[in-house]
Order: C-alpha cells, then structure tokens, then sequence
C-alpha cells in the first residue's frame, strides 16, 4: 500500500469515529455513568457509617472501662452494672429500715482550774493523782451504750498565761482532753463564758487540741454535721449571754446550714440564763421556742450550774438547764445535783419519726457528798427520786 493509500484509509477511519451517536446510545451513557456514580456514593456512605459505629463503639467501650473501675474496683463493666443494681436494692431497702440512735448530753465540764483556787483541792491536784480515766469511770459504761455523747466545755486547754480579767478563769494542760475521751465522750459545745479565758489564742488551743483528740466541736460561728450510725447528727452551739436575743438570727442562720448539709436530726445547744436559777428567762424560752420553730430537734442549755426545768415544746424537748457535770470552777459547789439527759431518735425513710423516747439519769457531780472529787456519779433509789422531783417541779410549771 502507497503512501496515498494509506492516508485515505487513516481518513476514513477517523470519520468514522467521528461519526453522530444516536441519542438512544447518548442517553444509555448517561444512565451507566449515573449507575457508577451512585455506586461510588453508596460505598462512601457505607464507608463513612462503618466509620462512625467504630468510633461510637470505641467510646463506650472507654466509658464502661473507667465507669466499670470507678464503680467496682477495676471489675468489668458487666460485673459493674449488676453490682450498681445491688447496691441500689440495698440502699432501697435500707430506706426502708428504722434506725434508732440514742444520744446523752451533760452539763458543764471544766477541765482544769482557776489560778487562784487552792491547788490541793483543784481538779488538776485529781488528775495527777488518779488520771485521765478517774473522772468519768462512773458514768463511762452509760456513754459508752450511747451512740453519741455531748458536754458543754467550759474552760480552756491551752499553755496560754495572759489572764483575762474576769473573776474566774480556767484552763488545764492539752492532755486533759484524755479525760474526755477516756469517758466516752464524742462532741463538746465551746460557745460559753470561759471559751477565752486566756485569749483568742487559749479558744483556738482548745479547739485544736479536742479535735486532735478525736471529739468534735463546735459553738458560735462553727458547726458541725456528725455521721452517728448511718444518720447525720447536726450540731449547733449558741452564746446568750453577751447579746440576748440579738444572738437569735445567726442561730437560725446555723440551723439553716447544717439542715444544708443534710443534717436529719438538729440539736441547739445555749450557753444562756441566770447563775444558780432553777426557772428560765423570757430570753432562754423565746430562744427555745424560735429553735424549734426553725428546725432545731433538741435544745440543750447550761450556764446556770443548777438544773432547770424540760419542756416539749411541738413534740421537741427544751433541757433549760444541765447544771454542772465534771466541774472543776468549784471544790465543794452546794448544789451537787446533775443528769444525764437522754434521747433516742428514730429515722424512717429517711425522716425523723416522731416518737419521743426519752431518759433522765440523776447523777451528783461527786461520788463524795461532802466535797467535790470531779467524778460525776448516777445517784440510786432515794437520791435518785429526790432529782427527779426537783426536775418535775421545774418543768410543771413550763
């Protein structure tokens, strides 16, 4: 084949190609290429979902790991849940349950001495003689049946020797916390009198010291929210004395807070009245009173160092006055008679029921009826009688 020959048939060729497509053959094209792209589409939307399922896997999968270590120890997830589940059932049935506490409260525990008293018959002469475990050994296995015990402490623990002046001043070593804990004793109210006997310095001493000894405290400004047996106990302390009833607002302010904190039994403890009175103020039942209306399940007082009288006030119980308990202000007070106040409280459902279970122990603030030895003591048969008929005469008239 020429050269000529050649070009004619390359010619045709490409004519050829060139040739119009019909439009039935342009539109089966155009579906074929539709068809590809949706195809295409398709894988990248199973692709992407694929994807998207790994990675939503992957988190839960991290979720349950950290839930499941948080919530049993590094167990699996599995194991988590079903214990969460238990957990839940015995919570629930614990709701259920009533739980019963019983909680003692006593009168002023001065813990120590005032300079000028004769050191021969001073508390202090006591404890270097017998102890820390001499003072309370009498009424300990009471305390100790408890669930939860109180004392106003009035005094100071401190080294502190700048004496303020006053008339009567206490204070005692740091180790006299002892005598506390050894008798059983759990929380101690430091709102009163004598909380600065030496100062600023000798209150925050005997906060630092009782709470390194294991007792909670609380008075003024300060609170505290106590776990007794599963049931949050809240704890208030309130000075009368210097401002009357102007101490009323952060009282209640004081009740709100612990309430806030999920306390479910509230107890107000005052350092208020008159010295040596067997019968309220105005002052001590408009306190009371207002108490009680704002929250308060128990009010305790001392101050006067004698017994007062009980009220029960909308079901709730006003203890006027404690008197004195393990009382180291005087060797030989005149009036020895004191008691254990005693309340049991229930909780059902996590609400306070209103059963109003209660126990008076007579008690002297010696085991000596001449003189004090600071060893508090539960009185028997004619004695203990004697007591309880001063407290009832108290109260009748209330």
């Amino acid at each position: 084949m020429n050269k000529g020959e050649e070009s004619k048939e390359k010619k045709t060729q490409r004519t050829q190609e060139r040739r119009p497509v019909s439009r039935e053959e342009r539109m089966r094209r155009k579906r074929e290429r539709l068809k590809r792209r949706r195809r295409i589409l398709i894988a990248m939307m199973c692709a992407a979902l694929v994807i998207l399922i790994l990675i939503i896997a992957g988190i839960v999968a991290l979720v349950r790991h950290f839930t499941g270590n948080n919530d049993s120890g590094g167990k699996d997830s599995g194991q988590a849940s079903d214990l969460t589940i238990e957990e839940q059932e015995a919570e629930k049935e614990a709701e259920t349950e009533p739980v019963s506490i019983t909680i003692s409260a006593a009168g002023d525990c001065t813990l120590g001495t005032d300079e000028y008293f004769d050191p021969s018959t001073s508390l202090n002469a006591y404890y270097d003689s017998n102890g820390p475990e001499y003072f309370f050994q009498n009424v300990k296995s009471i305390f100790d049946a408890d669930d939860l015990t109180i004392v106003n402490m009035e005094g100071t623990l401190t080294e502190e020797t700048a004496r303020q002046d006053k008339t009567y001043a206490f204070k005692g070593p740091a180790e006299y916390a002892q005598i506390l804990t050894s008798g059983g004793v759990e929380a101690a109210n430091l709102a009163n009198n004598h909380s600065h006997d030496y100062g600023d310095k000798s209150y925050t001493d005997t906060i630092e010291t009782i709470e390194a000894a294991g007792i909670v405290s609380f008075g003024y400004d300060r609170t505290a929210v106590m776990d007794v047996n599963g049931i949050k106990v809240g704890l208030v302390g309130t000075y009368e004395l210097a401002d009357g009833m102007g101490c009323e607002d952060e009282m209640i302010a004081n009740i709100k807070a612990v309430e806030e904190q999920g306390a479910q039994i509230v107890i107000v403890s005052f350092h208020w009245g008159l010295e040596r009175e067997n019968y309220p103020t105005e002052n001590q039942v408009n306190l009371a009173h207002s108490a009680i209306d704002n929250g308060a399940d128990l009010v305790l007082g001392h101050h006067p160092h004698v017994l007062e009288g009980i009220e029960v006030y909308n079901g709730k119980n006003i203890v006027y006055s404690l008197g004195n308990f393990c009382f180291g202000g005087n060797s030989n007070p005149s009036d020895k008679d004191t008691m254990i106040f005693q309340q049991t409280f229930t909780v059902e459902n996590g609400e306070l029921t209103a059963d109003n279970v209660t126990n008076i122990i007579p008690c002297s603030v010696s085991s000596e009826s001449g003189y004090n030895n600071y060893q508090p003591t539960p009185l028997e048969g004619d004695e203990a009688e004697r007591v309880r008929g001063r407290i009832e005469e108290y109260s009748s008239g209330l």
